[in-house]
C-alpha cells in the first residue's frame, strides 16, 4: 500500500515541480503567452491515467500540463513546447493552450470552454467502428458545465451509450466567478441523472479515490454502459492565470486551502503511516531534480524555424 502511495505521490510532485517550473520561467522571459497552471488540482489526473490504456482518449483543457505528464508525455518535449522550441512536441507551434500528443493518447488542449466534450464523443464513436475498443476521456471545469457544447455532448454520449467519462474539475470557480453564483443547485454530478448516466461527485484531492471511480467508469464503459459523469472536488493553489490577481478569494482562504490539498494531504498519511520522512522527501527531490534537467534541456534546444511555419497545413 505505501507503495502505490508513494508512487501517486511522486505522479503529483512531478506535475507539481513542472508546474513551478513553468511559473518560473514565465516571469524570467523564456515562456511567453498565456499560462494556466494546474498547481493543487493534481490529484485528479494522477488517479485517472493510472488506469487508462494506451488505446484510450484523452481530451484536455487549457490547464492541461499536468494531465499531459500523467498520460505519459516526456517533461522535456513539454517544455521545449512552451518556449517555442523546435524539439516541442508540436515543433513549438502549439504553446501551452494548444499542444497535443497523439502518440501518447493525449490528444490536446482546447482554448475553447467545454469543446472538448464533443470532440471525445466522436472519438469514442470512431472506437466503436474502428474495432479498438478506445474509451474517451474529456475534462472541463466547473464553469464548462454550463457551456451549450457539453450539455449535447452528454446527452449524444448517453443516447448511442456511448464510452465517454466526463471529469469535471470543480475546484470552486468558473475563471474568476465562483460557481456558487453561477448555478442554482450546487452538486453538479446530479445533472447526470437528466441524461440517463451515473453521476458521483468524488473527492479530487485523493488520487486512490479518483483512480477508484475512473476504473469503474471506464468498466462500464467498456462494457457497454455509456458514460460517466465524475464531478471532481479539488481547489487550486494559483490563479486561473498566470497574472491573476485573484482578488475575488476571500481572507485567509489560501491558508486554508493549503491544509488539505493532495500532496500536503498525502504527505501527512504517509508519515503517520510510519513511511520514513526521508522516503518522502526524496520524492519531492526526485521529481524536482527531473524537471531542472529537462527544462535545461529544453532551454537549449533551437528555437523553431519561422520558414517552417506552413507546414502541417493544407493548400
Amino acid at each position: 500500500m505505501s507503495e502505490r502511495r508513494l508512487a501517486d505521490l511522486l505522479a503529483m510532485w512531478r506535475i507539481r515541480a513542472f508546474e513551478e517550473k513553468v511559473r518560473d520561467l514565465r516571469a524570467e522571459g523564456p515562456i511567453v503567452g498565456s499560462v494556466h497552471l494546474c498547481v493543487g488540482q493534481e490529484a485528479i489526473p494522477a488517479g485517472a491515467c493510472d488506469v487508462l490504456e494506451p488505446r484510450d482518449a484523452l481530451f484536455a483543457t487549457y490547464r492541461g500540463h499536468g494531465w499531459a505528464l500523467a498520460r505519459g508525455v516526456p517533461a522535456e518535449p513539454l517544455f521545449a513546447e512552451l518556449m517555442g522550441r523546435a524539439t516541442g512536441v508540436n515543433g513549438g507551434r502549439g504553446g501551452s493552450a494548444y499542444f497535443t500528443a497523439a502518440e501518447h493518447g493525449f490528444h490536446g488542449e482546447n482554448s475553447i470552454v467545454g469543446a472538448g466534450a464533443p470532440i471525445a464523443c466522436g472519438a469514442a464513436l470512431a472506437g466503436r467502428f474502428d474495432g479498438s475498443g478506445r474509451a474517451a476521456v474529456s475534462v472541463f471545469g466547473d464553469g464548462a458545465m454550463n457551456q451549450g457544447a457539453v450539455h449535447e455532448a452528454m446527452n449524444f454520449a448517453a443516447a448511442f451509450s456511448l464510452p465517454v467519462v466526463f471529469v469535471c474539475e470543480n475546484n470552486r470557480y468558473s475563471e474568476l466567478t465562483p460557481i456558487a453564483d453561477m448555478v442554482r443547485a450546487p452538486r453538479l454530478a446530479d445533472r447526470a441523472a437528466a441524461y440517463g448516466m451515473p453521476g458521483h461527485r468524488i473527492d479530487g484531492n485523493d488520487a486512490e479515490a479518483v483512480r477508484f471511480h475512473m476504473r469503474d467508469a471506464l468498466e462500464v464503459a467498456r462494457e457497454g454502459g455509456g458514460p460517466t459523469l465524475l464531478e471532481c472536488m479539488t481547489e487550486r493553489l494559483v490563479g486561473h492565470y498566470i497574472g491573476d490577481a485573484e482578488a475575488y478569494r476571500q481572507p485567509g482562504e489560501l491558508e486554508r486551502i493549503r491544509r488539505r490539498e493532495p500532496i500536503a494531504r498525502l504527505r501527512e498519511g504517509l508519515l503517520a503511516d510510519g513511511v520514513p520522512a526521508a522516503d518522502v522527501d526524496a520524492v519531492e527531490h526526485r521529481a524536482r531534480a527531473e524537471m531542472e534537467s529537462a527544462a535545461a534541456a529544453a532551454l537549449d534546444a533551437p528555437f523553431a524555424d519561422p520558414a517552417t511555419a506552413r507546414e502541417h497545413l493544407y493548400a
